[in-house]
């Protein structure tokens, strides 16, 4: 019988400007027997280098450094072709940015080991992952060419009145369109969210969220049932009262996902 496949190593690097940050991380990663190899910098500008150049499969990146900045670091790059990203800041008004610019975490100094081994179990997590989406989509090449949807949102951070808050995206019943921005409508309370309604659209799971209205999208475990109201429109009646109408350009939409027809 075949033994346990080894575990994949994880190459880091840790950028900081301040050296005793740099090696409390150091330190930390060192106890890891999965990280097989961690390198260091100082600056944002070496660092848009190292990650050019070595491909490292994680970072801890500094927000505030003299020159570029954490954030200028992504924005060189480019947030799709990061590595996963963990931000290092003292400043907890930085969370909602760095989200916004891909982070899988971000731990707030000074930080406890228990706080940076969950934020490295998140990595270990998200690597395992990519491993098996890259697996299968070698076998869906080989099969049929067929390229793996794109990796859908699991949460959204929303800045509402002075907070941060983390809102799972099975939560929300429905997004309506709110000019350049949406509203996202989760257990019967409103937050404005800074993005537009398609750009949303393309990061919820087509097997969950169904777009029932140029500007309104539903969560489909949310509808609690459909009232006819005339040439071929529905209405939307959601768990919380919520009513939203189903356009006849998006009915066979709604169809398609409930696998039958209205």
């Amino acid at each position: 019988m075949n033994g346990p496949q080894p575990l994949r190593e994880i190459r880091a690097l840790v950028v900081d400007d301040e050296a005793p940050a740099r090696q409390r991380l150091h330190d930390l990663l060192s106890r890891d027997a999965q990280i097989g190899g961690i390198d260091e910098c100082a600056n944002g500008s070496v660092a848009v280098e190292m990650i050019k150049n070595d491909r490292p499969d994680l970072v801890f990146l500094d927000v505030r450094m003299p020159g570029l900045s954490g954030f200028d670091v992504v924005e060189a790059i480019g947030a799709d072709a990061m590595p996963l990203t963990i931000f290092v800041t003292a400043y907890d008004k930085h969370a909602i940015r760095a989200f916004e610019a891909n982070a899988l975490d971000y731990l707030l100094k000074p930080f406890s080991d228990e706080r940076f081994e969950t934020a490295l179990a998140r990595v270990k997590a998200r690597l395992e992952d990519k491993d098996l989406r890259a697996f299968g989509r070698q076998l869906l090449e080989l099969a049929s060419k067929s390229s793996v949807p794109d990796e859908r949102w699991d949460r959204l951070v929303v800045k509402s009145g002075g907070t941060t808050r983390f809102v799972r995206i099975a939560d929300i019943d429905w997004i309506e369109a709110a000019g350049m921005y949406v509203n996202l409508h989760v257990g019967g309370k409103e937050l404005l969210y800074r993005a537009g309604l398609q750009e949303i659209a393309d990061k919820l799971d087509p097997q969950r969220f169904v777009r029932v209205h140029r500007s309104a999208i539903v969560n489909i475990d949310s509808i609690v049932q459909l009232e006819p109201i005339s040439h071929g429109e529905f209405e939307v009646v959601l768990k919380n009262g919520s009513r939203s109408r189903v356009s006849r350009n998006y009915r066979m939409e709604l169809e398609r996902l409930l696998g039958q027809s209205l």
